[in-house]
């Protein structure tokens, strides 16, 4: 081999073991997670690929907690409703934004922007009184409302930048027709804003879903606290036990199906964040 292609192959060799190692470092937490829900609590700081007594025990006991299937259902119930929300809010808002000249409208979009720089430290102790001052104070209301906030700015971000490439002419003709605004966005522009819709709904679900600090701070009892809370605060046999094999399992339990949505949704995901990245 001459030199040139010593160098070549090294260049190679080098990126994919870099490749590799990145891989590793990503895949080895889910790894790490998934052997311990099917380790047994005693078996726990043994060394070993894959435990060599694997059991189902932990799965049994936490999908024997009441608790934990209704923190369940609660965040379902939650994620769900933002994910509406957000997305009937971000329709309007992005035909109105991206569809309609009026003064202002690029100081509107910025500060929307803005608004989503926020760290949800920042704004906590108003959002707590907002919501106690609503009645909404360990309710699933109160979460509604504030991942809506938070997940809003994002959603019509997104969505008027899609909706800013669309063709002029469908809605010229669609005026023409006699369509009203209602009938053009949900007749003409909401078929081909599946893309972009997909992508925003999906991210605003799964930041529904993972949220921890408002779930923490907003809800009181088991019976209106979401699935993070829920993990967090599993107990063990003792004060002085960390039941890390429970929590693992439920840790697989919630993560396993935004997996699957991710991998079928992972096209559209793509396509709907680079939307308008290119104009075409």
């Amino acid at each position: 081999m001459t030199s040139r292609q010593l160098s070549k192959f090294a260049a190679r060799a080098g990126f994919w073991l870099l490749v590799a190692l990145i891989v590793v470092i990503a895949v080895f937490p889910f790894y790490y997670a998934i052997k311990t829900s099917f380790t047994p609590s005693s078996d726990l700081f043994r060394v070993e690929l894959w435990p060599t007594r694997a059991t189902l025990a932990n799965y049994v006991q936490i999908f024997s907690q009441r608790s934990f299937l209704q923190a369940i259902f609660n965040s379902v119930l939650v994620a769900t409703s933002v994910v509406f929300i957000a997305l009937l809010l971000g329709i309007t808002a992005s035909y109105a934004l991206g569809r309609v000249r009026f003064r202002g409208r690029t100081s509107v979009l910025l500060i929307i922007l803005g608004v989503s720089m926020f760290p949800q430290v920042a704004v906590l102790s108003g959002l707590f009184e907002v919501i106690r001052a609503l009645n909404l104070y360990n309710n699933p209301g109160g979460l509604i409302l504030s991942y809506t906030i938070f997940t809003l700015p994002f959603t019509v971000w997104v969505l008027t930048t899609f909706m800013r490439q669309l063709p002029l002419e469908l809605e010229e003709a669609a005026i023409m027709d006699g369509a009203t605004p209602w009938v053009t966005i949900t007749k003409v522009f909401l078929p081909l804003m599946w893309p972009a819709m997909a992508t925003t709904g999906l991210l605003a679900f799964i930041a529904a879903w993972n949220e921890f600090l408002f779930a923490l701070t907003f809800t009181l009892t088991d019976s209106q606290r979401t699935v993070p809370v829920a993990i967090a605060l599993l107990s063990g046999g003792s004060a002085y036990e960390l039941p890390w094999a429970p929590i693992m399992a439920a840790s697989v339990v919630v993560t396993v199906p935004l997996v699957v949505l991710v991998i079928i949704f992972q096209r559209r995901i793509v396509s709907g964040l680079t939307a308008g990245a290119v104009k075409g």
